[in-house]
């Protein structure tokens, strides 16, 4: 290939990289010169993706590393640009879809658990980034967030899951322009249906149907695949949003559903 590789040297911290839409990004993002780091809580899976990408020749590290834990995110931050000298690119990507459930049954530990994971865990990995992104001048922050609580509502009893990601919609447009002074960009991507194992941490209770409002939609219910996206798919959008392709564009989420949530909203 002629052309340099688009985001070559940068440092690109991923946290859940070692499956579904972090493991696309991970192994994107290597093959255009990102060195790697991986902050996950599933060494197995994150060190298979790090074999991966060294094997294509690229380089990859692993922090071990639960992103609802202060102390944990602070210190995987630190490990990084202790050892690669710097932070370009973090992709907040680590989440669950937690409890499905109707209301009266969410228990309060349910709901803190996703929180906790997907809203306060973003909140942290930004938080201990920052710092190292504003040393360099500036740099792209992208969080995963999700078509539900943003365009869709009929998925009921995603309540907890729907919140966390509305919440991470606002807290990026909130840090875009707090930090736009500091050169740092912070986008979402908001993924509709994606070829992916989420649905493993998934916990459905049997008696969502009596809550369910009687709406289906059609499996393939993307206008334009008609069936779900895919993890190299989302990586390709990580990867814009992480390069200076992307310069101009901050406290933007971007759907990447084939159209699924004009459909469903």
């Amino acid at each position: 290939m002629g052309n340099a590789k688009r985001v070559e040297g940068k440092v690109a911290v991923i946290t859940g990289g070692g499956s579904g839409i972090g493991k696309g990004a991970a192994l994107r993002l290597a093959e255009q010169g990102a060195i790697v780091c991986m902050l996950d809580r599933t060494l197995d899976n994150a060190n298979e993706v790090k074999a991966q990408i060294e094997a294509a020749g690229g380089t990859a590290d692993v922090f071990e590393t639960d992103v609802s834990q202060p102390e944990m995110v602070e210190a995987a931050m630190k490990g990084v640009a202790d050892k690669h000298g710097r932070i370009d690119i973090v992709f907040v990507n680590a989440g669950i879809n937690g409890t499905w459930a109707p209301l009266e049954e969410l228990t309060v530990e349910d709901w803190d658990q996703t929180l906790s994971i997907n809203l306060k865990g973003t909140f942290l990995t930004v938080k201990y980034a920052v710092p190292y992104l504003k040393e360099n001048g500036g740099g792209s922050i992208i969080i995963t967030s999700s078509v539900n609580g943003n365009r869709i509502f009929s998925n009921t009893g995603a309540t907890a899951y729907s919140s966390s990601k509305a919440g991470q919609v606002a807290f990026m447009k909130m840090v875009a322009l707090e930090l736009a002074p500091s050169k740092i960009r912070v986008n979402a991507i908001c993924p509709g249906a994606i070829e992916t194992n989420i649905d493993d941490n998934t916990d459905i209770s049997p008696n969502l149907d009596k809550v369910k409002l009687p709406v289906e939609f059609p499996k393939g219910s993307q206008p334009l695949a008609f069936k779900s996206g895919t993890i190299e798919q989302c990586g390709d959008l990580v990867l814009f949003l992480a390069s200076d392709e992307s310069s101009h564009i901050s406290g933007t989420d971007i759907y990447i559903d084939g159209a699924e949530s004009l459909i469903r909203g």
